[in-house]
């Protein structure tokens, strides 16, 4: 069935195949509460569905703490996210200095 909704009408034999990448909005996770102190993790979700299937990459944003009627938000700095990206990085520079069109000495 799913081949059906890939197929192009107007080409026959040729599929198309449809990727939608969507970021889910932020949600709250189960609160926990210690004392008076109850705390509210928080994430958004990064969703990419294929035609074969999908994956979702979730991600924390915040923490919402509440303590004794005052609520704040405590943001989270997703360190795993920043190395990923700056191993990518690293490995695109290395990448680049041995292309064969980089200058050779």
């Amino acid at each position: 069935m799913a081949k059906d909704r890939c197929r192009d009408p107007h080409r026959e034999g040729r599929v198309r195949c449809r990727i939608e990448i969507a970021w889910a909005p932020e949600v709250s996770a189960a609160p926990v509460t210690v004392g008076d102190v109850t705390v509210t993790p928080r994430a958004r979700a990064l969703v990419v569905r294929l035609p074969q299937g999908g994956f979702v990459w979730n991600r924390p944003t915040a923490l919402t703490v509440q303590q004794a009627g005052a609520t704040r938000r405590v943001p989270v700095v997703d360190v795993t996210r920043l190395l990923q990206l700056g191993l990518l990085a690293l490995a695109a520079a290395l990448a680049a200095a041995r292309s064969p069109y980089a200058e050779r000495r």
